[in-house]
């Protein structure tokens, strides 16, 4: 399974982004997709996560300003960033845990946000 993922950029305090990951392959299905974000110098976070039943978690910074999506015919997912603010500036991973003759996982490549103040 490859994946790779869009978005990201620079954006001013208040603005909104949108992030997309698209995972491709062959004989392969998704049990969860997820996003996480990581600062230079501190671990990888979680931001959100959908499962192939729909089911979403979000941590605590995230609720009622980001949303996660998905395309399941495509297997893509969005994370829709609103009202984005300078202590969201990271890179940001997307995450595919699937089944491919046994369980895997996969990450994007990661895309920088830098939110100015």
């Amino acid at each position: 399974v490859h994946v790779v993922e869009s978005g990201g950029g620079l954006v001013q305090a208040g603005d909104s982004l949108i992030l997309s990951c698209t995972a491709s392959g062959s004989d392969f299905s998704i049990n969860s997709m997820g996003w996480y974000r990581q600062d230079p110098g501190k671990q990888r976070e979680l931001v959100a996560e959908i499962t192939d039943t729909g089911k979403i978690n979000y941590v605590d910074f995230a609720k009622g300003r980001f949303t996660i999506s998905r395309d399941g015919a495509k297997y893509t997912w969005y994370l829709q960033m609103n009202d984005l603010k300078p202590e969201d500036k990271a890179d940001y991973y997307c995450d595919v845990e699937f089944w491919h003759e046994g369980p895997g996982e996969d990450w994007g490549q990661g895309n920088r946000v830098t939110v100015s103040s």
